[in-house]
């Protein structure tokens, strides 16, 4: 059976909101998920996973999320060849530059870790509506697709 394991950081609750559509997706496609929130996960987690998946926020002006710094930092230790890994998050269009940069940033640090990207990073303005649960639905489905190809 895939394995998924969904990590968020979140202030406003919108990336738990997104990490919570993207584990509905995974079961309904059968995938065995495993959410949880970034302080309380270890990037060694993501060894036991097929499809590794962050959602973080960006704090202030680009910020990565705070509790997240460890999870962040830990994932050059690990080697994640073989896995497929995909990064939503939510931000707010008023930092412009600094939109949704940490989205950006861990997917950079799982390419690193020798994940392969299975779906273009998402990023998301403010809670997800309609057409943004929708563009979370196709992420999961490509993520599943590039897993079990």
């Amino acid at each position: 059976m895939t394995v998924a394991r969904v990590v968020f950081a979140t202030i406003t609750g919108n990336n738990e909101d997104i990490a919570d559509i993207i584990s509905e997706q995974f079961e309904k496609l059968g995938i065995d998920v495993t959410e949880s929130e970034i302080s309380q996960t270890d990037a060694d987690d993501f060894t036991d996973a097929d499809i590794c998946v962050v959602c973080p926020y960006t704090y202030d002006e680009g910020q990565l999320p705070e509790e997240g710094m460890d999870f962040y930092d830990d994932l050059a230790d690990i080697n994640l060849t073989g896995k497929v890994y995909g990064v939503a998050g939510s931000g707010d269009v008023f930092y412009e530059d600094d939109f949704c940069v940490a989205v950006d940033a861990f997917g950079e640090a799982l390419k690193k870790a020798g994940a392969t990207q299975g779906a273009d990073n998402l990023k998301i303005d403010l809670e997800p509506d309609e057409s943004d649960i929708e563009k979370l639905d196709a992420f999961t489905h490509q993520l599943v697709e590039k897993a079990t190809a």
